[in-house]
């Protein structure tokens, strides 16, 4: 997969987030969008997944030489982000099964082998609800890295993690990160990005 950022800008009302952004991704590269706390770099990655419109530029997709619709990218993207909601009346099962109707999980996984994964074996039929914030964290994780897209979007990955979690996120990812691409927007936390080989600063862009 490869995506093209020419000339991306981003606005809200009269003050620009971003500007001028230009960069090329391409598949089999790991990359993170750094930046401090309000900076724009998860306003960047929703513009990149196309959950918002850039004001400015445009946004080309390619996936093996073929043009993909900006409209049609959702159905090539996994994303884990702090803002997105979890179906909280699902069990950790109902959740993974409802996800595979839309995504399918890489190598063939199973339900029952993807919750393995999580090491939630002993909550597989509890409601998400109930679930702690780092739990929570966990289920969107591993819905996402183990879907099989070739774009995945990573932000601030480790958040409400203990240090058992992260350790946990960095196997997963590293397991489950060949032939596609990711992008990650991180704080400077380097244990969210130690994977990557590219950096784009969002600073660069103001």
């Amino acid at each position: 997969m490869q995506i093209s950022l020419n000339n991306i800008g981003k606005r809200y009302n009269y003050e620009w987030i971003f500007r001028g952004v230009n960069h090329e991704f391409n598949s089999n590269e790991n990359y993170v969008i750094l930046g401090s706390n309000g900076s724009g770099k998860s306003t960047l990655l929703q513009v990149i997944g196309g959950n918002l419109s850039h004001s400015e530029g445009e946004i080309g997709y390619l996936i093996n030489d073929t043009k993909i619709a900006s409209e049609q990218i959702f159905e090539h993207i996994a994303i884990a982000t702090p803002y997105q909601q979890l179906f909280e009346e699902f069990t950790l099962k109902e959740a993974f099964e409802f996800h595979r109707k839309f995504k399918p999980l890489k190598a063939n996984i199973s339900t029952n082998e993807a919750i393995e994964l999580l090491e939630f074996n002993n909550v597989t039929n509890k409601e998400i609800r109930h679930f702690s914030s780092g739990m929570k964290q966990r289920a969107k994780l591993g819905l996402a890295i183990l879907s099989d897209t070739p774009l995945l979007l990573l932000d601030e990955p480790t958040s409400n993690l203990d240090k058992n979690g992260i350790k946990w996120y960095q196997n997963l990812v590293n397991d489950y990160s060949s032939n596609r691409l990711i992008i990650v927007c991180s704080n400077q936390q380097e244990h969210e990005y130690e994977f990557c080989t590219k950096e784009l600063l969002i600073e660069d862009y103001k």
